[in-house]
């Protein structure tokens, strides 16, 4: 490569540099030195130091939010994982009109969160909800989807598993078709039943596709916000059911308090940073690459 030709990919790759630089890195840095101030936007910030980390160590409302992320997080991992890995294995079959199958199910994935969580939120309503009719033609009460906080968080994983398996579904497909149909061929020549290719050839060949759907799925839990917003707003249970981005939202922009708003953002940063390393850590003893 010709001194020239450096000169014009460098020349290409300026502005995302410079975009990464300003928006990422100088953000990032401005928003730590944030999180140790007082300030409501409208004066100078205060210096702080540590108060407002020491802080978030007391609040037991930050308690429960980080406790009802962790708990929505527990609830839609395996069903998402679960439900994208099974679309995907039916989706992958030669069946005629499957193409037409692939766009349905993927149809969830480009619907907006509001229409989504407006979409559900009438199906659990209590009186006229669909669900609810469903439990009252076997003759049974359905409950308060809503106004129970035991079950609130349950409709909310119902409907982001909904959302979300399509695109699960998606990765997975894009997995199972990478596997090499040479080697499912070679396993049939070394006796290995059509029961038993899921186990000992698909599932490990496609585990590295698992791992990239897991952690994705990992983090965009941690940042769940828009269904629960939307599905407990004016609902009793929103008091009960707080996430630890609706914490964010609610010190950012409805009582003006930035500097602890920032800190809670920071530690949340930290925690999925921290997550996402254990995970790429454990990722060797059960991740197979082909090669």
């Amino acid at each position: 490569m010709n001194f020239y030709s450096k000169k014009v990919i460098l020349l290409f790759l300026l502005p995302s540099f410079i975009g990464i630089v300003v928006f990422k890195i100088v953000s990032m840095l401005v928003a730590v030195g944030i999180s140790f101030t007082d300030w409501n936007l409208l004066g100078a910030p205060d210096f702080v130091g540590l108060s407002n980390y020491k802080r978030i160590l007391h609040d037991q409302n930050i308690h429960l939010a980080l406790k009802n992320t962790f708990y929505f997080i527990i609830g839609y991992i395996p069903f998402v994982i679960a439900i994208g890995l099974g679309l995907a294995c039916l989706l992958n079959r030669a069946l005629k009109g499957v193409f037409v199958f692939r766009g349905i199910f993927f149809l969830s994935v480009i619907a907006s969160w509001v229409a989504v969580s407006v979409i559900f939120k009438g199906l659990f309503n209590t009186e006229l909800g669909l669900i609810n009719q469903i439990f009252n033609f076997f003759g049974l009460a359905g409950p308060g989807w809503l106004q129970d906080p035991n079950f609130t968080m349950k409709a909310i994983v119902t409907a982001s598993v909904w959302k979300d398996a399509g695109f699960i579904a998606v990765i997975f497909l894009g997995g199972l078709q990478s596997i090499s149909k040479d080697v499912y061929e070679a396993a049939k020549l070394d006796g290995i039943k059509s029961s038993q290719q899921f186990r000992y050839i698909t599932l490990p060949l496609l585990s590295p596709t698992l791992f990239y759907a897991l952690m994705i799925s990992v983090i965009s839990s941690f940042q769940v916000f828009d269904q629960v917003n939307i599905m407990t707003a004016n609902e009793p249970s929103a008091q009960l059911l707080p996430v630890m981005v609706t914490e964010i939202y609610k010190h950012s922009f409805r009582y003006m308090d930035m500097g602890y708003a920032t800190a809670l953002s920071f530690m949340l940063f930290v925690i999925i940073l921290f997550v996402t390393f254990v995970m790429n850590k454990l990722q060797a003893k059960w991740v197979t690459y082909e090669s």
